[in-house]
């Protein structure tokens, strides 16, 4: 099992009293699997991000990613935020390498590796350019090249699509899509579009309102072997979206 969440928990303190983000969050993801999180706005589902990242601790149950309890950040996990956070001063190559940089990482083979993947997703001429000469799509190919430089075994993508136009975002999301499964990463997506969780994900986890449980879980198997546009044209493809918009719904 790669990620097992047990029975996580979080209630943190805000100006009004404590407040209940996560009650009883409990799923597993198997190595190579795709799996993304929908639920109401404000439920956690970006909170359960910073949690397995490790960058903040659960109040309750616990986290285990390969097996391990998670206590810090890891470099078995790389995290791509909502915007790219590409830095306009830095070249690309200087924003793709950035991870490798703080790692003080001096292995040419690094290096070379991030080079290879910057040819082999269109990017190889861009390297001297800045964020601001490529387009909202390559930007964010980038950004995941970045996060896939220090070699994670699981990304956590959170909403890195949002910001994008409904065309953009459609080939931007395949794009990235097919970059996660021909490096054979894990990946768990927090997103708001449930057309987007069905049309890239292997399972789709639906939390409730906060304090956020586990409301349903859906295996999208029939649609596994078919690309997320050619998913969007399954017969079964609205019996999903249906379903899953009924539960969020319940829940407004």
């Amino acid at each position: 099992m790669m990620i097992a969440l047990e029975h996580v928990a979080l209630t943190y303190q805000s100006p009004d009293g404590e407040i209940e983000a996560l009650r009883d969050v409990s799923f597993e993801m198997e190595e190579g699997e795709f799996v993304s999180i929908v639920g109401p706005s404000g439920c956690g589902k970006s909170t359960l991000l910073s949690l397995i990242s490790g960058l903040e601790p659960p109040t309750g149950g616990q986290i285990l990613v390969d097996g391990k309890p998670v206590t810090a950040p890891s470099g078995r996990v790389g995290l791509m935020p909502q915007r790219d956070q590409l830095f306009e001063w830095r070249t690309i190559w200087d924003n793709v390498t950035l991870g490798l940089e703080l790692q003080k990482e001096r292995d040419p083979k690094q290096y070379e590796r991030v080079r290879e993947l910057l040819e082999q997703y269109g990017l190889g001429a861009f390297t001297e350019k800045r964020p601001s000469q490529l387009s909202g799509g390559m930007r964010q190919r980038c950004a995941l090249i970045r996060t896939m430089a220090t070699q994670p075994r699981i990304l956590l993508l959170d909403e890195p699509f949002s910001a994008l136009d409904y065309q953009t975002r459609l080939s931007v999301s395949a794009d990235i899509h097919a970059i996660i499964r021909q490096e054979h990463k894990t990946a768990l997506l927090v997103t708001h579009d449930i057309s987007e969780a069905i049309s890239l994900s292997d399972r789709v986890v639906v939390l409730s309102h906060r304090p956020a449980v586990v409301k349903s879980i859906h295996d999208l198997g029939v649609l596994r072997d078919l690309r997320p546009m050619a998913r969007r044209d399954a017969p079964s493809f609205r019996t999903y979206f249906n379903s899953i918009w009924k539960e969020l719904d319940v829940n407004a």
